[in-house]
């Protein structure tokens, strides 16, 4: 490659990457927590898209279950302490142990809300047609990217003085 084309020096591509992983993890949590809306919201939005299923010879909508999951408390959100991290990282503050925990639970708290969706449009879920079905996809990678949750656990360890 032509010495003009490189984006810093040579042989420091990876550090680069490494020195941007927080910002990116950070921006992970920012777009796990975008498909958290209060629950009523997104009881509101699965029945509609749930009109005409049927399941036990019921409109899935009017089926016992929807009605429990909508009175279900919403799960804590980590907003706050996002923001708070965001606010962290823009004044350069090492944050490496808070971002890796935030992005371990945002992403976490993504997926069983995605997982509990997907489970009240049944098999019809998991059907191309439906877009629940590419949320579920999107959910479970989004705990792979910037490094997996089992690694942000190691990295929390770590930085606590435990073995990893």
């Amino acid at each position: 490659m032509p010495a003009e084309n490189l984006l810093g020096k040579e042989g420091q591509g990876f550090k680069m990457m490494m020195n941007k992983l927080q910002q990116e993890r950070l921006s992970i949590c920012v777009t796990a927590m975008g498909v958290l809306p209060a629950r009523p919201r997104r009881h509101d939005r699965l029945r509609a898209a749930a009109e005409g299923l049927r399941a036990a010879d019921r409109a899935l909508p009017e089926h016992p279950v929807h009605a429990r999951r909508a009175r279900d408390p919403d799960p804590d959100r980590p907003d706050r302490f996002v923001d708070q991290l965001i606010v962290a990282h823009v004044r350069g503050d090492d944050i490496v142990s808070e971002v890796s925990m935030a992005k371990w639970w945002t992403t976490d708290l993504q997926k069983k809300v995605v997982a509990e969706c997907l489970q009240l449009h049944g098999g019809y879920g998991f059907m191309h047609e439906y877009p629940i079905s590419q949320d579920y996809a999107d959910a479970a990678v989004q705990s792979i990217y910037a490094g997996s949750n089992e690694i942000m656990k190691v990295i929390i360890a770590k930085r606590m003085g435990l073995r990893g």
